[in-house]
């Protein structure tokens, strides 16, 4: 089946979807984005992602594209015509089309859409997660608003690169004093040694996770406790367990940081069994 995309109010193949080479999120990353899984014919936590899409717009000054009503036939549109049970689905709008300047467009330039979607297999991310993967941590070097989903993410690539040549899978941002920011697309945890789940406050240090937020619900219906606070490098290298969340990898055990394992170097037994309940729990939209 070829691939389908969805451009600016056409559905085009994949291989020709294109946009103008005045894209402001082309020239200047003016743009913001979205990725919501698709698992078992449902998109997974959709209104919550576009909660945040709705918010990123918004501290940017970029309007909506279309109605928020519209935006979902569009998403469940290009799920259909890509034939996407399990996998994800992107979405991207920019502020536009415009003559390279760096201030604004006039308010009539109307932002830019483009949404595609692709299948993944679930049996090989489950095999993954049951043997955990590595991560490196790499100095903090990204602008403070992070907490804005934009697709400036060139320094995110670069740890990403560097993660895997390291042999790794994924790179931690780390502050100056020590602790952890997020992964260069996921958000950071750890089990304490009292069995406490740790991650850093969404402040504007580090991006809102949606999945991250699910996991909290996740952890409530299975009476665990969720203390949202800074930890160290150190303190994660000597954790009863590690995991990193996203849309794509949902629950990812972490059994190895900067080459020192965690615990036995095995997935934990709460990391996992947060990720067989995720789906339970998470709120589904059929496709």
């Amino acid at each position: 089946m070829p691939r389908i995309a969805y451009v600016n109010g056409r559905y085009v193949p994949h291989a020709r979807a294109m946009v103008h080479v005045e894209d402001r999120g082309y020239q200047f990353a003016d743009a913001v984005y979205e990725v919501c899984e698709v698992a078992r014919g449902f998109i997974i936590d959709m209104p919550r992602h576009l909660d945040r899409l709705d918010r990123s717009l918004r501290e940017l000054r970029i309007a909506w594209p279309m109605h928020r009503s519209a935006l979902v036939t569009v998403l469940r549109e290009v799920i259909r015509r890509n034939g996407v049970v399990n996998g994800m689905v992107y979405l991207q709008v920019s502020r536009g089309v415009a003559p390279r300047d760096h201030v604004f467009p006039a308010a009539t330039v109307k932002p830019a859409l483009v949404v595609t979607a692709k299948r993944t297999d679930p049996l090989a991310i489950a095999r993954r997660a049951a043997n955990g993967i590595k991560i490196i941590t790499v100095p903090e070097n990204r602008w403070e608003r992070v907490d804005i989903k934009t697709v400036g993410l060139l320094p995110n690539a670069l740890a990403k690169q560097q993660a895997k040549e390291a042999g790794a899978q994924e790179a931690w941002f780390v502050d100056p004093d020590g602790t952890v920011k997020e992964g260069g697309s996921t958000n950071a945890w750890i089990v304490s040694k009292d069995g406490r789940l740790v991650t850093r406050p969404a402040d504007m240090g580090i991006l809102r996770g949606i999945t991250r937020a699910t996991v909290m619900d996740v952890a409530k219906k299975l009476g665990l406790v969720v203390e949202e606070r800074a930890f160290t490098v150190e303190e994660a290298k000597s954790a009863r367990e590690a995991f990193i969340t996203s849309a794509t990898t949902v629950v990812m055990p972490v059994v190895e940081i900067d080459g020192t394992t965690v615990a036995n170097g095995h997935p934990g037994s709460v990391s996992l069994t947060l990720r067989e309940a995720f789906f339970d729990v998470a709120e589904k939209t059929v496709a």
